[in-house]
């Protein structure tokens, strides 16, 4: 399978589930901006939906790409506001929010390196209801909206991929918001670690108490008391903003079933 060739300089490498505030959409250094798709011998970081697709795509769509990185908090796009590029996550993650008049928002979405965000791009729109957010620092692949357009109406690979990510998007958005519902603060935490984690590959994250409230939509003071129980139990422990997973299965054994639903949508294969 075709995997991205860039130069691996670590000072463009955010440390795995590091979240540092970098300015949005920061270029990296020319010499990591994609020429081909091909095998690496370093291994360097790809997106899988782009890593899955055959030689002959990957190579005709690379010249279009460039690596930009995101700090945390960093918006991609705003509610309502017209999309010139889509982002295909490498090592960062990104939140779909939805932001009430008041302020007040919860996630709807979460979307790492098994994904694209943008989709509506490729969907007949050009605009999404919901804000972007860096979660988590890193980088992403950058694709003008032109290129992506003209890509997709080919059909073939590229498009059954896009087309089968957003059929997992929509169901990670429909169980969320049926668990954002239905299920108390601390079974939704547990599902919002767990998704986090298997994007990071890491069991430790750099989270504070208002980054997770707002992805939650609840107030800070329940995400302190739902994170002290699960620390008390011994899944989790919780000091200064850092989040380490110390019992996953005892995680998962705590989690709703949101978790298992959504993970196995990402997981499906995409063809």
């Amino acid at each position: 399978m075709p995997t991205f060739h860039g130069s691996q300089d670590t000072e463009h490498a955010p440390a795995s589930g590091a979240c540092s505030g970098r300015s949005a959409g920061t270029r990296c250094h020319p010499d990591e901006r994609p020429s081909v798709y091909q095998d690496h011998p370093t291994a360097p970081p790809v997106n899988h939906l782009l890593d899955a697709l055959p030689d002959e795509v990957g190579q005709r769509i690379a010249s279009d790409l460039e690596i930009v990185e995101f700090g945390l908090g960093d918006v991609l796009y705003e509610s309502g506001q017209r999309l010139t590029h889509v982002h295909f996550p490498v090592d960062c993650i990104v939140s779909l929010l939805y932001a009430m008049a008041d302020g007040a928002t919860a996630e709807i979405g979460m979307i790492g390196a098994e994904g694209v965000v943008g989709i509506a791009l490729f969907m007949g729109g050009e605009t999404m209801p919901s804000r972007a957010v860096a979660q988590c620092a890193g980088r992403a692949l950058r694709m003008p909206a032109r290129a992506l357009q003209e890509e997709f109406r080919r059909g073939g690979p590229f498009q059954a991929a896009l087309l089968r990510f957003t059929q997992t998007l929509l169901t990670q958005m429909s169980q969320t918001a049926a668990c954002n519902r239905l299920h108390p603060t601390d079974q939704r935490l547990c599902r919002w670690l767990l998704l986090s984690r298997d994007r990071l590959q890491s069991d430790e994250m750099l989270l504070t108490q208002e980054l997770i409230a707002g992805m939650l939509g609840v107030r800070r003071e329940g995400v302190s008391v739902a994170a002290g129980a699960l620390q008390t139990a011994g899944l989790i422990r919780y000091a200064r903003g850092r989040i380490t997973i110390l019992d996953r299965a005892g995680l998962e054994a705590r989690a709703c079933e949101c978790y298992q639903s959504v993970r196995d949508a990402c997981s499906a294969p995409v063809d």
